[in-house]
């Protein structure tokens, strides 16, 4: 998602634009993003049909699919003021091993949460679908004499006024009651399901965007924000990376490289790349941040931070794995795997890579603030591999 402003919302005759530009305008917490980004979804994936309705049950798993992602797995803050962490971290999800939960549609998300008890989470129905729609209904309201600003009023009458001024004022959705309590499901309106069929491409950009400039306010130091928002549809492939640390360990130099947790030998024929700071904290396969290490060291560290002693032993590894590779590579070759280094570790030239002191300097400054902000987000701190196994 770009930092930019998104592309505006198209015109369409008949439909309040205005309203649906300023549905994010002053919101403190998330749930207007994810009740409207959760009915656009459902809208399209039950093919733009306006005439089924959308209970708040399956809207309510929707939200919560949503928010996992940032929440669980990547551990990102929602707010001081924002209680949809709480209620996820009260599911307690459990995923079988076999959960792929990767992919863009969620599926394994939504399998778990509709076999939940989700009686924590009924009160993300409150409020959030009588709000969002009031900015398409504000003469009504007026008319009626109901406060916006007075959150239970508002609860109460507002479905019976959507019902009431449906065809005129088109709000998004009505509902399938006369009052709050009677409510269950929504459904939209027509033409507006048409218009999301239409647009639906720039309408999601567009809602997109606002709960990324949400989510930064809230997250401002986070690498990858844009990336943890929504569902990973995979890691990248790291073939590339792997053959740098299996001819740097077939070299006769690498013979004697050890794991940096487990102090065990390492073998060409068989290693995993242990990302050093979770790859759910920083999005991305860089070198600087991959050491091999015995597969079932990698498996027990799993998204946990290293402790501090082994910063130590990861500059070591690094130092020595791209000597061994400066030797081993073509310069053109070596050159490309150096820009991973030198782009994030802010290094001035390949020569610098080879200098011990000026990488140890350069990791000593850039690690132990990411290591603070990834435990601060909730990843836990202070692994060791032997305490793990005990």
């Amino acid at each position: 998602m770009p930092d930019h402003d998104p592309a505006p919302l198209p015109e369409a005759c008949g439909l309040n634009i205005a309203a649906l530009a300023g549905l994010f305008r002053h919101t403190t917490n998330s749930y207007k993003f994810l009740f409207f980004l959760a009915i656009l979804d459902l809208l399209r994936r039950h093919r733009f049909d306006a005439e089924r309705p959308y209970a708040y049950r399956e809207i309510t798993i929707e939200m919560l699919a949503i928010a996992w992602y940032p929440h669980s797995y990547f551990k990102l803050s929602f707010g001081t003021q924002d209680t949809i962490a709480q209620k996820l971290t009260a599911l307690d999800l459990d995923f079988p091993d076999s959960t792929n939960l990767f992919g863009n549609d969620r599926r394994a998300l939504r399998e778990t949460l509709a076999s939940t008890d989700l009686r924590t989470a009924k009160r993300l129905m409150e409020f959030v679908p009588y709000r969002l729609i009031t900015p398409f209904l504000d003469p009504q309201l007026r008319e009626a004499g109901v406060d916006r600003g007075a959150w239970m009023e508002l609860e109460r009458e507002l479905p019976r006024i959507a019902n009431r001024h449906f065809d005129q004022a088109r709000p998004l959705y009505r509902f399938n009651g006369e009052r709050d309590r009677d409510c269950t499901a929504i459904f939209w309106h027509p033409e507006w399901a048409a218009y999301f069929e239409q647009h639906y491409s720039v309408a999601h950009g567009w809602a997109a965007w606002h709960w990324l400039q949400y989510m930064q306010r809230r997250n401002p130091s986070v690498p990858g924000l844009p990336k943890k928002l929504f569902p990973p549809l995979g890691r990248e492939s790291m073939t590339r990376e792997t053959r740098f640390w299996r001819e740097v360990l077939k070299n006769p130099d690498g013979h004697d490289l050890r794991c940096i947790y487990s102090g065990a030998a390492l073998s060409p024929d068989s290693f995993a790349l242990d990302h050093y700071l979770p790859w759910s904290f920083v999005v991305h396969n860089q070198l600087w941040n991959l050491v091999p290490a015995p597969t079932s060291v990698n498996s027990a560290k799993s998204n946990c931070l290293p402790a501090t002693a082994h910063l130590e032993r990861l500059v070591d590894l690094q130092h020595r794995g791209l000597v061994i590779a400066s030797k081993t590579f073509s310069p053109q070759a070596f050159n490309r795997f150096a820009e991973d280094y030198l782009t994030d570790l802010h290094l001035p030239s390949t020569a610098s890579l080879l200098n011990y002191d000026q990488l140890a300097e350069a990791y000593e400054k850039h690690l132990p603030p990411l290591l603070t902000l990834a435990s601060n987000q909730g990843f836990t701190p202070n692994w060791q591999y032997e305490e793990a196994e005990r």
